[in-house]
């Protein structure tokens, strides 16, 4: 039985959670470590591509660009964060 896209979006969001800061992921590094963590039989790369879609579409994800393409969490400016007080 497959792995559902929501489980391994959320397995990709809290390793990103954790690295934040520290390291960058790219898509392919993502893939990779989610068929390494749930095994080729349960997760392939389809399943992989729709989880990562659904991170970009909830906006718990964004893609930023610095040299190649990464996936992170949105960063808060310093700004926003005052302006969201007032």
């Amino acid at each position: 039985m497959a792995v559902a896209p929501e489980e391994v979006a959320d397995a990709m969001y809290a390793m990103v959670k954790e690295y934040q800061g520290r390291k960058k992921f790219k898509a392919g590094d993502l893939t990779k470590a989610m068929i390494e963590k749930f095994g080729e039989a349960e997760c392939d790369k389809k399943v992989c591509k729709a989880a990562i879609r659904a991170l970009m579409d909830s906006g718990r994800c964004v893609y930023t660009y610095f040299g190649g393409s990464f996936i992170e969490i949105p960063h808060v400016e310093g700004a926003a964060e005052d302006a969201a007080k007032d």
